[in-house]
């Protein structure tokens, strides 16, 4: 807690930029949603017909990966 605590007086973010750490786990979750949203494009091209419930999870799963990239840029 106390370097969470000493971060938080140098920036909005509990994470400095150079935190080695904090960079290796938003470079590791980065390469995950990157996967994701490459079996995702797969999927849409591969399914001969999409129907609404399945349009609808294919973009929520999108839709949140994409929230979690932008919460990743929000810490830099």
């Amino acid at each position: 807690m106390k370097g969470l605590a000493k971060n938080k007086t140098k920036s909005k973010s509990p994470y400095k930029a150079d935190d080695e750490t904090w960079q290796l786990l938003k470079h590791d979750i980065n390469n995950q949603l990157s996967n994701i949203l490459l079996a995702l494009e797969q999927l849409r091209y591969e399914i001969p017909e999409v129907t609404e419930d399945c349009a609808f999870y294919l973009d929520s799963i999108s839709i949140s990966t994409k929230k979690i990239n932008s919460l990743l840029k929000e810490t830099e």
